[in-house]
């Protein structure tokens, strides 16, 4: 495995991401795994990065397919307490991580190149929606799959409002999105959220094998598949702008201010009736 250098990609430079690490595992298959600290937990800039490598993996022309996955035991635990502290008190802060956010999404479905996800182990926030917006999506059997944000106080945004109901149903959505229940890989599989559920040695490996078999593919038919069906989920976008405006409109509210000192001191939180919705 060879680690991408300047002019390797005639033309395209990556930069020196502080929390990504690429590399080339198979031929014309980039690897990208997040990489910060033992569960990967995102902060401003690993977010920001994760919403603009896509744009630079569409013009590269030694890329055929990509893998992204977790470094050691977890996916990504989502945005860690510092970040959302940072949300909950800062407009501006607030505003660039909802612009990084809607390009995060955007840019994975306009992205022509096949994205294989091993989700290696426990994904939520930003790293879960970056897990199931992959074409094909590999969980391994201890993976836990969660979309925080209503135990959090905020509604679901990220991704899961556009695409959830179109990968299992709307019944299912409504109820793991409301409720914030952790997903097994095995039900995820179940339910249609992941294409599959392998034993834990198995993950990175499957991905791995079905990359190459993407990269090795007619590009064009390949590429063009992908974005035809990727209008599905395009379909659903003024669902996902709203879902957004309401996630980032609820770190405005003392709901989110609850959540959070809530999961600091590991308790269950305690919202208070509003009667303004």
């Amino acid at each position: 495995m060879s680690e991408p250098t300047a002019g390797a990609s005639a033309g395209i430079t990556y930069p020196d991401y502080e929390s990504l690490k690429l590399d080339w595992p198979e031929e014309r298959v980039l690897r990208v795994t997040l990489s910060r600290g033992k569960m990967n937990a995102m902060d401003f800039q690993l977010h920001h990065d994760l919403g603009h490598i896509w744009s630079l993996i569409d013009k590269d022309p030694q890329v055929n397919c990509v893998v992204v996955t977790g470094e050691g035991r977890a996916f990504s635990a989502g945005g860690d307490f510092d970040m959302i502290e940072n949300i909950l008190d800062d407009h501006d802060f607030r505003c660039k991580m909802w612009k990084d956010a809607r390009t995060m999404v955007d840019s994975m479905l306009s992205c022509s190149k096949p994205v294989v996800s091993a989700i290696n182990g426990p994904a939520a926030g930003g790293g879960l929606a970056v897990a199931l917006l992959a074409d094909v999506t590999v969980a391994a059997e201890s993976a836990k799959l969660v979309d925080g944000h209503a135990v959090l106080g905020v509604a679901a945004d990220d991704h899961a409002v556009a695409i959830w109901p179109l990968l299992t149903s709307m019944a299912k959505a409504k109820y793991y999105l409301m409720t914030s229940e952790p997903i097994s890989g095995r039900e995820a599989e179940r339910i249609g959220l992941v294409s599959f559920c392998v034993p834990d040695e198995e993950c990175v490996p499957r991905a791995l094998e079905i990359a190459n078999r993407l990269a090795s593919a007619a590009p064009a038919a390949t590429r063009w598949t992908k974005l035809s069906l990727n209008n599905w989920m395009k379909q659903a976008w003024p669902a996902f702008e709203a879902s957004l405006a309401f996630g980032i409109l609820g770190f405005t509210g003392p709901e989110a201010r609850e959540g959070l000192d809530a999961l600091k001191e590991k308790r269950d939180p305690k919202f208070n009736p509003v009667s303004y919705v």
